[in-house]
């Protein structure tokens, strides 16, 4: 079903970018509306860009005039009087000056006012991104809305200037047809009504412009995601012996950006050329008639004069918005790709009257709980499962079965199909999320750290916690050792996706950061997996502290790993099929023990 704004979604409800097979967009003028809607940062500024744009098109309309006020009062005529005209040299002067400060300034105040704008765009974007469900990453390759994210506002960031820009050249157009008509009504409405031949000119290439810009915008897109993709995983890339297919790909993708934008160049450079030839025309027609008219007596030369002045300065703006019409046309799609973004509605919001829980003792119960990533794909079925407060409950079983859907469920990444999940007998849909975020921890098979100092990557979840208790952490968990012996301790710097530390040192500190945010909830997947058996004796002792008095979910695929759980549950084709002591399950001979007995025959040398 198509989304407003022009995203679709697909049949589990989910948000799918539209990247312009069927773009709809938004309409130029409520774009632009609310493009400008970030511009200003209150109204004196407003208003100083104001008076400014008004005194450099009423001094655009004076210098003219005053010059025919001399030519026909003291250059021509029986008697030239060339002192008589001093008084209007000076005023001239000075109105002259004017006109350039206010230019200036106006020129200075808008491109502030535009950064600005781009300034506060970027951060509601950025912050909206931050707020959208799993689903949109889960249907959206992250390439492509990083192009969005940076290369559409970069095109906005020009788009806010040359706008800007224009706006000045579409009020000095107004100011000079008006001044010509009212110097001379007859010459000025010919000219103008020449001039008309422009308007049906740009209309018919609109029309045809619009479609390659998109597509330009479009392939750019294409091309980001294929450079995030085969940068992130580089290592794939390589073990599999890929990159040259990976070069190829690229080069295919950067070859339709190519045709692309020499496509729409071609459009851009077709306008210019055409409104250059009406304003030449425009030009020989004043001079034509307007000569005419001055033998015939019917016209003064200093009108004439002034008309030759002002078609310079109604010329100039009039190229330059062909000129900008084209930059304009090209980022109108950067508009609607970034608004269309804004646009999508955060599905995981806080319901109405959502309850902040003080106190979670941490009792998780799912009861009848289905749920499926797209209308024909069931993921989970009537899923009952009791965890009581402080348990440690382990869920095993194969590839697919459907353990990591229901910690996604858990900490309410999805909403659940059908059922409920409840903490401490409340709806998880009822209660805000940030409870739900501050009393859950997450300690992931591959741990993420961030770049900055090993301190704030374990600060990350409690900004508030001091250092004492930053060390305390890491000394709980068995990190302090080994972060005691690097150059800078604590004030290490961690390389991107924390490169310079081992997969063990990266899981400890990973765990010392869920340690820190003393959450009542822990999820632990797969956290000892790929790591050599000294740091698998050493995370084991760091979970085992990490997991005291709190309610403990742990995903595991070796299942040695599970063996002094409180619970093991087994998940098979969406539903627990099992549950009970390490024990009770083998002596049941079921999944688990085949299981079981398919891992101890691979393990055994």
């Amino acid at each position: 079903m198509a989304d407003q704004g022009g995203t679709d979604r697909d049949q589990g409800g989910q948000v799918v970018l539209d990247e312009g097979r069927r773009h709809r967009g938004l309409g130029a003028a409520r774009a632009m509306g609310r493009l400008f809607g970030y511009v200003g940062s209150g109204r004196a500024a407003l208003l100083a860009v104001l008076l400014a744009l008004l005194a450099y098109t009423a001094t655009l309309v004076a210098i003219p005039w005053m010059v025919k006020l001399m030519v026909d009062g003291y250059v021509v005529g029986p008697e030239v009087d060339l002192s008589g005209m001093t008084p209007l040299v000076l005023a001239l002067g000075a109105v002259i000056l004017v006109h350039y400060a206010a230019d200036s300034f106006y020129h200075r105040r808008v491109v502030l006012l535009g950064q600005e704008a781009l300034l506060r765009l970027r951060v509601d974007l950025f912050d909206h991104m931050m707020r959208l469900p799993m689903a949109f990453y889960d249907r959206n390759q992250v390439g492509r809305v990083m192009s969005r994210v940076q290369n559409d506002v970069q095109q906005l960031q020009e788009l806010l200037n040359v706008s800007v820009f224009s706006l000045a050249s579409v009020v000095s157009l107004a100011a000079v047809a008006g001044a010509m008509v009212v110097m001379d009504p007859q010459l000025g409405s010919v000219t103008l009504l020449s001039l008309l031949l422009v308007v049906p000119l740009v209309a018919v290439w609109q029309r045809w412009a619009r479609l390659p810009f998109l597509r330009a915008r479009e392939t750019v897109a294409d091309v980001n995601s294929k450079l995030q993709e085969g940068l992130s995983a580089v290592r794939v890339v390589q073990s599999l012996n890929r990159e040259r297919a990976n070069i190829l790909d690229f080069d295919e993708a950067n070859r339709r950006n190519l045709d692309a934008n020499l496509s729409s160049t071609r459009f851009s450079v077709a306008l210019e050329p055409s409104v250059e030839t009406m304003s030449a025309f425009g030009l020989a027609l004043v001079v034509l008639l307007g000569g005419a008219m001055v033998l015939r007596g019917s016209l003064e030369v200093g009108v004439l004069v002034a008309f030759a002045l002002y078609l310079q300065r109604f010329f100039d703006p009039l190229e330059r918005l062909t000129r900008e019409y084209g930059q304009i046309q090209k980022t109108m799609a950067s508009i609607s790709r970034i608004f269309e973004i804004l646009d999508i509605e955060p599905s995981l919001v806080d319901k109405p009257g959502a309850k902040t829980l003080s106190e979670v003792r941490g009792a998780v119960r799912f009861d009848g709980v289905s749920f499926g990533y797209g209308r024909d794909a069931p993921v989970l079925q009537d899923v009952d499962l009791d965890i009581r407060a402080g348990e440690t409950v382990a869920l095993v079983g194969p590839t697919g079965a459907g353990k990591t859907t229901l910690v996604s469920l858990l900490l309410r990444f999805y909403d659940v199909g059908e059922g409920r999940i409840t903490l401490d007998g409340h709806d998880l849909r009822g209660v805000t999320l940030d409870t739900l975020a501050a009393q859950t921890g997450v300690v992931l098979q591959e741990p993420y750290l961030f770049s900055g100092t090993i301190r704030e990557n374990i600060r990350y979840s409690s900004v508030r916690a001091t250092d004492g208790e930053i060390e305390r952490a890491a000394r709980a968990v068995g990190a302090h050792g080994f972060i005691s012996r690097l150059g800078d301790g604590y004030d290490t710097m961690v390389r991107q996706r924390g490169g310079n530390l081992s997969v063990g040192q990266r899981q400890l500190v990973s765990l010392a950061r869920a340690l820190v945010a003393d959450p009542r909830i822990l999820i632990l997947d797969e956290a000892t997996a790929n790591i050599d058996t000294y740091s698998e004796m050493l995370i084991q002792r760091a979970l085992d502290e990490l997991m005291r008095d709190r309610t403990s979910v742990v995903i595991a695929h070796r299942l040695s790993t599970v063996r002094n759980a409180d619970r093991i549950a087994v998940v098979d084709g969406g539903r627990i099929v099992e549950q009970g002591s390490h024990d009770e399950l083998l002596d049941l001979g079921g999944l688990y023990a085949r299981l079981h007995s398919y891992s101890a025959q691979r393990a055994a040398p």
